[in-house]
């Protein structure tokens, strides 16, 4: 009778445990889905808070585990991507945008022989893919330069057209000291797609040869084709400035601080320019907004990791280590929505309801879009 009944209890678990997963599924597909659409959006944080629960909710959807992937890179946090690609891989064998995006996550976080062998054996399976050998190339860029020239050179060898493998041959070839072999590749990949990171890469070894008159022309170019494109002005600002018109470097680097006032280089140089200038005032203000951009950043960065950490311990069960993890977060950088959104859902977990509320209002303060779960 005991075996009966045990029988009888294990049953009634599965068919808990069956339920529960039924009924997280469509909560971690509509995170999923919520997710995406702030990506599109241009909202990384609070997508990230959302994968986070998507993935604590279906640990085994390789679709989710990939795109927090990729925001976990984004963020820096190289380890917990790879696991994540990892993971997308293991939960669907053969799919090829994870198996990508292990290899080059691989590569950032200084795994390199590991991401070389995926690619290899990569390049095995189908060794006339162009795209594995503009893989293998990625993965070599930082291991072996003539290896990774080799790998770019065979894959438009395979596919002449292919632009991606055509510049990123010219950035290896750059970087071996080989300047007239990468803008001869440049003008290739221009002479069939007008992109305008190739313009913006030839202008910048334009500029390091000393030829401003084609650095600059070059960086127009790339701002014609994107007008958006803060690191082109930024760059076409030194050009200017090398050139002593001081003016139009200031111009130019100020357009670069209003498309992108997060990047502090663009800060310190145009404090230098206003220098040049005779503005000091302007110039130290600009110098003081620097400073405080990249400790933020560092800081940011740091509570990143921590509330990485803590979502790690959350979604293997230890709420407790995860809440300290995420208050460390908070401690470092009070204004970072999804360390308080995910402590929101470690205190939910250990029951302390009224807390969980106050983190998701904290969370939904800071960024409207990060909406608390019902509970």
């Amino acid at each position: 009778m005991r075996s009966a009944g045990t029988g009888v209890w294990i049953f009634a678990a599965s068919l808990f445990a069956a339920e529960l997963v039924f009924a997280q599924a469509p909560r971690a597909r509509e995170a999923y889905d919520r997710a995406l659409s702030l990506e599109r959006a241009g909202d990384h944080t609070a997508a990230l808070s959302l994968l986070w629960e998507a993935a604590g909710l279906a640990p085994n959807d390789p679709d989710i585990q990939n795109s927090l992937g990729e925001a976990l890179e984004r963020l820096g946090a190289l380890d917990a991507a790879v696991n994540a690609f990892r993971a997308a891989e293991q939960a669907r064998p053969g799919f090829r945008k994870a198996s990508n995006n292990l290899i080059l996550a691989l590569v950032k976080s200084g795994k390199g022989a590991e991401a070389v062998q995926r690619a290899r054996a990569f390049v095995n399976e189908a060794p006339t893919d162009p795209d594995r050998y503009f893989t293998l190339g990625l993965a070599l860029s930082d291991q072996d330069a003539a290896q990774a020239i080799e790998a770019f050179r065979r894959a438009l060898d395979l596919a002449p057209d292919h632009a991606l493998a055509r510049y990123n041959l010219a950035l290896v070839l750059n970087r071996s000291d080989r300047q007239a072999e990468a803008i001869a590749e440049l003008h290739r990949v221009l002479a069939t797609d007008q992109r305008a990171e190739a313009f913006y890469t030839l202008g910048v070894i334009y500029w390091h040869q000393g030829d401003t008159s084609r650095a600059g022309d070059a960086l127009r170019a790339a701002l014609n084709t994107q007008p958006d494109y803060a690191d082109a002005y930024a760059a076409l600002g030194g050009v200017l400035r090398s050139e002593g018109d001081l003016a139009g470097a200031a111009r130019m680097l100020k357009r670069a601080v209003e498309l992108r006032p997060d990047l502090p280089e663009s800060h310190y140089t145009l404090a230098q320019v206003l220098d040049a200038k005779g503005e000091a005032a302007r110039a130290r203000a600009e110098r003081q907004q620097a400073e405080q951009l990249r400790r933020r950043g560092e800081l940011e960065q740091e509570a990143g990791v921590w509330t990485t950490v803590g979502t790690q311990k959350l979604d293997a069960g230890d709420a407790t280590a995860a809440v300290d993890c995420f208050r460390r977060a908070i401690a470092l950088v009070d204004a970072y929505a999804p360390a308080h959104y995910q402590l929101g859902r470690a205190l939910q977990r250990l029951g302390q309801l009224n807390a969980a509320r106050a983190a998701f209002a904290r969370a939904h303060e800071l960024n409207p879009a990060l909406i608390a779960p019902e509970f």
